[in-house]
């Protein structure tokens, strides 16, 4: 029979984020947390954080190689406000607008990927700073674009707004309201598109040599040159990836909030940060899984509902609760990462003593 193998760090950190989740859903079904009993409590989290799960993956690649971006929320609220302006002045009012719209911030995200990821991959500087300007700019441009909150409705671009209001219906998951009626399960595009991303970002990471590059560029950069991997250009493609990303979750966020503004996704880039520790992403690099990514979003989500459902309503109980909810996450991942290695130390010395 053939020996199974242990989990690795990435398999076990992921584990712990899905059992983590699902033990702290059923815990809020148990104690009778209103509305938690119905499937489309867990829709709602996927609608209400789509664009968050979108930016946590993107930040998730960036940390698997080493890196660190966090101008993922500023390049969302550009993205947003752009797309708002064109939408409601100079887009066609049919199918084409729509498209066009999202070229555009699929444009946003992909200069500032590029822009970044060459300041940091072929001119080495920092990620932090690089990127803490690119928060700045990004931030800035939106404010200079306007600085009155810019709304698509039904009247400045109706294909647009038709579109954000399709919904995906899932009848066997809905539940029966007190009239006697069904109402079905129902999940947004956006939502959809999220769930999209987590899976080719799962598929990139695990099967495409990029993705085998940019896990071993994390865990040992030295190592990784000696492999003969082109480590600049994978920076600088982790970094592409991650802008793209935040320009789809600048438009995702755009179909569930038409509105634009300047505090759009405020803090969202260390939302995702938040997201990706806890789903078991380390920020030495080289150990995450985007999987695990999208559990540690939907703890933070699950955590702040709870909140925002109970009676302490305040902003700074959510920020309190997430603040702990990491600061035990790290401290898990610290001492279960360090068991493990001086378990392997252990073993390696046992194996050691007996072949001498």
């Amino acid at each position: 029979m053939k020996r199974r193998e242990p989990l690795n760090n990435t398999q076990l950190l992921t584990t712990i984020a899905v059992c983590i989740f699902a033990v702290m859903y059923i815990a809020a079904i148990v104690t009778g947390v209103q509305g938690f009993e119905k499937f489309q409590m867990f829709f709602d989290l996927l609608n209400d954080n789509a664009y968050l799960i979108i930016i946590s993956c993107a930040l998730s690649i960036v940390m698997i190689g080493g890196g660190i971006n966090i101008s993922v929320g500023g390049v969302i609220s550009l993205t947003v406000m752009a797309c708002s302006i064109f939408l409601n002045n100079s887009a066609p009012q049919n199918a084409l607008g729509i498209i066009v719209t999202l070229l555009l911030a699929l444009g946003i995200g992909l200069a500032f990927g590029v822009g970044q990821g060459f300041l940091i991959s072929y001119l080495e500087i920092q990620p932090f700073i690089v990127t803490l300007a690119g928060m700045f700019l990004s931030r800035g441009l939106t404010t200079m674009l306007s600085v009155e909150p810019v709304k698509v409705s039904a009247q400045t671009h109706a294909a647009f707004y038709a579109f954000r209001s399709n919904k995906i219906e899932i009848p066997f998951l809905g539940y029966i309201a007190q009239n006697g009626n069904t109402i079905p399960a129902k999940l947004e595009i956006g939502a959809v598109v999220a769930l999209l991303v987590v899976v080719l970002s799962f598929l990139m990471l695990r099967y495409i040599k990029l993705g085998r590059n940019i896990y071993a560029l994390g865990g040992n950069q030295q190592s990784a040159l000696m492999l003969g991997i082109n480590v600049k250009r994978t920076r600088f493609m982790s970094y592409v990836i991650s802008g793209l990303l935040s320009g789809i979750a600048g438009f995702v966020f755009l179909m569930h909030k038409p509105t634009g503004n300047a505090s759009v996704a405020m803090r969202s880039e260390m939302d995702a940060i938040a997201a990706s520790i806890i789903g078991g992403t380390l920020l030495t690099g080289g150990v995450g899984n985007v999987i695990g990514t999208f559990f540690g979003t939907m703890i933070l989500a699950t955590i702040q509902k709870i909140i925002g459902m109970s009676k302490l309503n305040d902003s700074w109980w959510q920020d309190m609760a997430s603040g702990a909810l990491l600061g035990v996450f790290i401290l898990l991942q610290s001492v279960i990462l360090s068991a493990r290695d001086k378990a392997k130390a252990k073993k390696a010395g046992a194996v050691s003593i007996a072949k001498g």
